[in-house]
């Protein structure tokens, strides 16, 4: 339940980012006389008063419309994009050394890649990569070779029927424990089969006949595509009437249910557990814990509901559709046209070397964060962003020390957590070791499943043995941020130094603060207290800490920002879910205020100096809007709403500072403006 962070993958577009500390390192803020993007992204034709993303970004989007290969454009897409330029050269430079010595990083890295720019091999080859799996799959002949054939295919990250993983126990994060969650479904979120707007109804109509397209292309005939298309979305239904929407996997009590391996094979006596376990070659299991056992009840009933032919198919579509993207031409027309397309808005593909270079860092990105953190990386990077996250938990403690709403005894208790988050800043002091996993320059596919079957195994070592703190679950080159409550620690990958448009040279401390400080440190931080977070002790245990009287006050404040976030309309009458976003809208609100609290501390903060025409406070609310500069397409807008835990960039910068009072105070926001909130029903929660 980490990676709280909206996702900055996948975004492309021209730009210039570096490096802060390098380039400045005695951290002199900018002359006067110098370019100040911040305020050239500034659209004086739109009141700050009105809409303050608007007014703070609209000149930059005016001057780059979001590509037609891309779902969005913004921040994340420059930056992303100076981080591909870096993992292209690291790609390009590896697949050239053709005498690499064997299972070097460097033949890895150069082997995936060059397998994947390969596309007169990947056009040969069509579907025989998969040529085992779907082997497996036609000889099913029962309900037990269903189970037992999913199974297997987890194994590569084709995952379907369940989800299986192993993780940190939550009650005792020592140790790790086997978890059993519901399935993902084809499509994003259960909403999604049972919504009636047009807007739904059109992606169902639209995902049956991606459905047929797959099984066409696989050379099917017509009746065969047409029929097992409709059973797949009656069968998909089936599950998604069984599994909980996701506001309602917010609640870590309610879907942590610790279960005898014995209760669970009484409950669900079709899934064969033990079986399945042995075969993954674990031992001595005699407790799971089951996220959410009405799916798991109602799984056994689809199990014999639907017909073998239409289980064998629902497994090659999830298997091709896992793959399609990386198959021959036309599986991966197909998976355009309907995942980028239909779902997200996307005209065009990417090049053929953006989409290479961003999948060999999805798959192999350990290798090459050891490569990016060594020629890449701008020294003092790592110091320049410890120096700012102390900065901000300072402030964190602070406010705490000050709330007007929480006793002292559980004040203490949420000090003791601040104080014992663990920081990883920067990039790992160790690097996974990858020596098992072979690379080849032969087939991209085969090279995508050796390294998902090698993920796997992974998850799987981790059983029986002590739970490794020190794992970084990001690379450094990953524009990204999480909190992980098991581990009670944020999680801040190098690349977040990075701020477009300060080539050579420090940005003032207003955006360091707001962008790093902000939107990332002080929002990971936050993550530690919001509706989620706040369950978890310092040592990562899912464990009450709180009084009851202090809990119901917080619940208190929570409802208001859920309210807030409901009343936001998105396109049409589609609102933000304030439920299934609270988490990310509270540390979005707690990071600006504690981001700019620690900026108030600096120099710069301290003073009256106007930069590029705007003080210091206004200038840090800028950067705050700067931080979340994205626009979306129509269809990845609705996309997000509707199956993701993120409110859409302007809400993200709209929401937080509607509730701050020195922003009023900044932009002399008064009753009657648009950004105006009245005191009454702003939120405030740490």
């Amino acid at each position: 339940m980490f990676i709280y962070f909206l996702t900055k993958k996948n975004l492309a577009m021209g730009g210039l980012a570096i490096g802060l500390s390098a380039c400045n390192p005695s951290n002199k803020q900018p002359s006067l006389l110098e370019k100040d993007p911040l305020a050239e992204h500034i659209d004086s034709g739109i009141r700050p008063k009105d809409d303050f993303f608007l007014f703070a970004n609209n000149g930059w989007f005016k001057q780059h419309p979001i590509p037609s290969s891309e779902k969005s454009n913004g921040i994340f897409q420059t930056i992303q994009d100076s981080i591909n330029a870096d993992v292209r050269k690291i790609c390009e430079q590896s697949a050239n050394n053709t005498t690499a010595k064997k299972g070097s990083n460097e033949q890895k890295i150069g082997g995936f890649f060059f397998s994947g720019m390969d596309t007169v091999a990947i056009e040969k080859k069509g579907l025989s990569p998969l040529n085992e799996q779907l082997k497996s799959i036609d000889g099913i002949k029962n309900i037990s070779d269903v189970i037992s054939v999913s199974a297997q295919l987890h194994s590569i990250g084709a995952n379907t029927l369940f989800s299986f993983y192993i993780g940190q126990d939550q009650i005792n994060s020592s140790v790790y424990s086997i978890y059993l969650s519901q399935a993902s479904l084809g499509l994003p979120e259960k909403d999604y089969y049972f919504n009636t707007s047009e807007r739904t109804s059109t992606i169902r109509s639209e995902y049956v006949k991606h459905i047929a397209n797959l099984f066409k292309v696989m050379g099917k005939d017509a009746t065969f595509c047409k029929d097992k298309s409709e059973a797949i979305l009656k069968l998909e239904t089936d599950l998604a009437s069984y599994s909980r929407k996701m506001e309602d996997l917010r609640d870590p009590y309610k879907n942590y249910n610790k279960m005898g391996i014995a209760d669970v094979e009484k409950n669900n006596p079709t899934l064969k557990w033990t079986s399945i376990l042995k075969n993954y070659k674990l031992a001595n299991v005699d407790t799971v814990i089951v996220g959410q056992p009405e799916y798991y009840k109602g799984l056994e009933s689809v199990l014999k509901k639907h017909d073998i032919e239409t289980w064998k198919a629902y497994l090659t579509l999830n298997l091709i559709d896992e793959f399609a993207s990386d198959l021959s031409s036309d599986f991966v027309k197909e998976n355009f046209h309907f995942h980028s397309t239909i779902m997200q808005g996307v005209k065009v593909e990417k090049p053929r070397w953006k989409k290479i270079v961003e999948s060999t860092d999805s798959y192999l990105g350990e290798l090459i964060g050891e490569i990016y953190v060594k020629d890449y990386l701008p020294s003092g990077s790592k110091e320049k962003m410890l120096e700012i996250a102390n900065n901000v938990r300072s402030v964190y403690g602070e406010h705490i020390k000050k709330l007007d709403w929480m006793s002292e005894p559980t004040k203490e208790k949420a000090l003791i957590k601040l104080n014992k988050i663990g920081m990883k800043i920067g990039y790992p002091d160790k690097w996974k070791d990858l020596s098992a996993l072979e690379i080849s320059r032969d087939s991209y596919v085969s090279n995508i499943i050796r390294t998902s079957n090698w993920q796997f195994n992974y998850m799987l070592q981790k059983w029986g043995k002590p739970v490794d703190r020190s794992e970084w679950n990001m690379t450094p080159q990953t524009y990204n941020a999480y909190y992980d409550p098991t581990n009670n620690e944020i999680v801040i990958p190098a690349c977040n130094i990075i701020v477009p448009g300060y080539e050579n040279r420090m940005p003032d401390d207003a955006l360091l603060y707001a962008i790093i400080g902000g939107s990332t440190i002080g929002h990971e931080l936050t993550h530690g207290f919001d509706d989620q977070g706040s369950q978890y002790d310092e040592n990562g245990n899912l464990k009450n800490w709180w009084t009851a009287e202090d809990r119901k006050k917080f619940m208190e404040k929570t409802t208001l920002i859920v309210e807030q976030f409901n009343n936001y309309v998105v396109l049409d009458s589609l609102h933000i879910k304030g439920e299934n976003t609270q988490g990310e809208n509270i540390a979005d609100l707690g990071g600006a205020i504690m981001g700019y609290e620690a900026f108030k501390k600096t120099p710069l903060g301290k003073s009256s100096e106007k930069i590029g025409g705007y003080t210091p406070d206004q200038r840090y609310f800028l950067g705050f809007g700067f931080s979340w500069m994205i626009q979306q397409t129509d269809a990845a807008l609705a996309n997000q709403v509707m199956s993701n835990e993120h409110s859409p960039a302007s809400f993200r910068v709209i929401g937080p500072l509607s509730n701050i009072p020195e922003f009023y105070t900044a932009f002399n926001i008064k009753t009657g403006d648009k950004m105006y909130r009245n005191d009454k029903i702003r939120v405030r929660i740490w």
